[in-house]
């Protein structure tokens, strides 16, 4: 934390800021001069931020701050509960919040003043999406994307053309050259004024000249502001084909609408609505600020150690054993009146419950149709732009379904019919076979009968003349019966025809009448689906209004809770400053010089002059060791010099040992010689 604060206070020292704080008195900021401070750092990345937080009201300073540090990409510690905290920490401009922010600000300030830069630019501007049908609206939101692409890449390039960078002797040469180029070309226009100047009336050729120019430029203007119009033109007819096919389909809805089922669908409506605005919207916001004031709670209790939690466990524990065995004896008790009326409630809180759970589908089943309703309008939109197509309308469409379901009836009885067939025609070649199979067996066992009596091959010549006076006998019969036969068919064919006519009269005559009444069940239900239609948009119109009007007070409400937590955030800090400073005064002002050594201001000033003494012996103690420094330097010196000359005494003084010792062992060495 130390060496935070000491970097703060460095680089708020530095330019641009040039505060002049030290770390006294950089920690004895108040709150108003931290976010003011805070604000400050802030506006130097990006100038917009530059302002006077008196100017403006504290939840704007706090929203201002949180937007830009949410596109500096500043990421809070801890959880979600911290986040909480780091936004009342910011309102209420807490130094263990506002210091790190400062640190982190001012470690990367020329990253910073970037990102800001380019925040104004690329952070896109969310267009809700009904507003997006409106083609101009469409328009320009495509062109606002396009821009920003074209800005991204403008500053791609701009940042390549930075790293690769151009050395200074190019840059001096193509300055020369451009600076060569501009001379010639400046010559060249004096000798062409000079040439033009000997010719006759050139001031009126250098003004038609000129106008020429300008009238050049005009048609280029003209013909890029007629493309313009061509374009809004071709806009402003599609837009009227979609009008007039919108206006088409709301006539065909509204045509045949009854008051009754309108007035009966509003009803209903409002009966909904009232329902969400008096009994479930109520509910759900008691609920939240229940919620919201128990999680407040929380926050502002201290931080809970393990022995807190495991006696808040054992509490609940014995709470809930008191509830059970409470439970217990009123079971024990077992009224009849209370049972009964522990079943109406039962019952009655069942109802609650269906009734909440239907009120939710049904808003989920309208969101839903709204939705579909947004697409389909999306998808129609798209099929009139397409060109060559054509979109059915609702009568097209349904005599296209009939069409359709004709067909369809027509190919499924076909195709029953023609596996009737297909089973039939299996069935027959079985028998076929069968009968094959015995045939070739019974000619089998009269061949054997045959060869074994000795006459084989009767049976077959036998079989021959019988086959033969049989074709004759039938072909005589067929010429004689051939006229009976016919005549009799048609007499049985026109009894059968006058039979089934009789037979399907009645049948005909049932299926007339059916026929007359399914044309009329279906012209009646057209007529509902158009009066169904013409009413569910009316309905869907005054839903819309109501959303929009519960919408409103839903945010008219959130933003006085917001405002209600703000003011009291700010009164508990006023009232904790207030106590503060009442505290202060009494401990200055008390008589007691306990009391009032225990004040802030007699603390500091303690401090103040503890560190001026300080400052002062340690000046003095500088100015006695800059005066004998020379004194001392000068002794040192000669202390160093003496040492020397003490070491080189020392050895001649060895030297001269060694010397005497060796001339004494010689003497001693020629006493010896002359004594021998």
């Amino acid at each position: 934390m130390g060496d935070q604060m000491q970097f703060i206070v460095e680089k708020l020292n530095q330019e641009p800021f040039r505060k002049n704080y030290n770390l006294i008195s950089f920690d004895s900021l108040e709150s108003l001069q931290l976010l003011q401070l805070l604000s400050d750092v802030l506006g130097e990345i990006d100038p917009k931020h530059a302002v006077d937080i008196r100017d403006e009201l504290p939840e704007q300073t706090a929203k201002r701050m949180l937007h830009l540090l949410g596109i500096l990409k500043y990421k809070p510690p801890g959880t979600v509960s911290d986040l909480s905290a780091f936004r009342q920490g910011l309102v209420t401009g807490s130094k263990p919040v506002i210091h790190p922010v400062l640190h982190w600000l001012l470690q990367r300030t020329n990253e910073l003043k970037k990102r800001a830069y380019l925040a104004r630019f690329l952070v896109k501007l969310e267009v809700p999406a009904e507003f997006l049908q409106d083609d101009a609206v469409a328009d320009f939101n495509k062109q606002y994307e396009e821009l920003m692409e074209a800005f991204k890449n403008l500053h791609k390039e701009h940042e390549q053309l930075k790293i690769s960078g151009l050395s200074t002797a190019e840059i001096r040469r193509d300055i020369s050259a451009m600076e060569e180029e501009k001379d010639q070309l400046a010559k060249r226009v004096e000798r062409l004024k000079k040439r033009v100047e000997t010719v006759q009336n050139h001031q009126r050729m250098l003004e038609i000249a000129r106008q020429l120019r300008l009238e050049k430029e005009r048609e280029e203007s003209l013909a890029q502001q007629k493309q313009e119009q061509k374009s809004q033109l071709f806009h402003a007819e599609q837009r009227l084909q979609r009008a007039q096919v919108q206006l088409k389909e709301m006539q065909h809805v509204v045509a045949d609408s009854k008051p009754e089922s309108l007035m009966k669908k509003l009803e209903e409506e409002i009966n909904f609505n009232s329902y969400l605005v008096t009994e479930k919207i109520p509910r759900e916001m008691e609920s939240k600020k229940t919620s919201v004031y128990y999680l407040q709670k929380v926050a502002a209790e201290p931080a809970m150690t393990q022995a807190d939690l495991t006696a808040l466990e054992r509490e609940i524990n014995e709470v809930n054993a008191e509830m059970n065995q409470l439970v217990e004896k009123r079971m024990m008790k077992y009224e009849p009146t209370d049972s009964k009326f522990s079943m109406y409630r039962q019952q009655a809180s069942i109802i609650s419950r269906k009734k909440e759970a239907k009120a939710e589908e049904l808003q989920a089943a309208k969101e839903e149709m709204s939705s579909l309703e947004r697409q389909l309008e999306q998808k129609s939109s798209q099929a009139h732009e397409l060109e060559g197509s054509e979109v059915l309308t609702e009568d097209e469409f349904k005599q296209y379904v009939t069409k359709l379901r004709s067909k369809n009836t027509f190919y499924k009885k076909k195709r029953l019919e023609i596996a009737e067939i297909t089973a039939e025609y299996g069935i027959l070649q079985r028998t076929e076979e069968l009968l094959r199979q015995r045939h070739e067996a019974i000619q089998q066992q009269l061949q054997a009968i045959e060869e074994k009596k000795g006459i084989s091959g009767y049976s077959y010549t036998q079989e021959e003349l019988e086959r033969v006076s049989a074709v004759k006998s039938e072909m005589d019969e067929v010429k004689g019966q051939t006229l009976d036969n016919m005549s009799e068919m048609v007499k049985k064919l026109n009894a059968m025809v006058a039979e089934k006519k009789a037979s399907l009269a009645p049948v005909i005559k049932e299926l007339r009448q059916l026929r007359q009444n399914c044309q009329e069940l279906t012209q009646e239900r057209d007529e509902k689906k158009i009066q169904y239609d013409s009413c569910a948009a009316g309905l869907e119109t005054n839903r819309s209004a109501l959303e929009q009007e519960v919408k409103g007070l839903l945010e008219e409400c959130a933003q006085e809770e917001s405002n209600y937590r703000y003011m009291n955030c700010v009164k508990r800090t006023l009232e904790m400053q207030l106590q503060r400073a009442k505290e202060e005064m009494k401990a200055y002002v008390s008589p007691d010089p306990q009391e009032r050594r225990k004040a802030v201001r007699e603390q500091y000033t303690r401090i103040i002059l503890e560190q001026e003494n300080l400052g002062k012996k340690l000046r003095e103690k500088q100015k006695v060791v800059r005066e004998s420094h020379g004194p001392n330097m000068k002794q040192m010196k000669m202390w160093q010099d003496f040492e020397q000359l003490m070491e080189c005494k020392r050895e001649c003084f060895l030297k001269q040992q060694n010397q005497a010792a060796i001339g004494q062992v010689i003497q001693e060495g020629g006493k010896d010689r002359l004594v021998l």
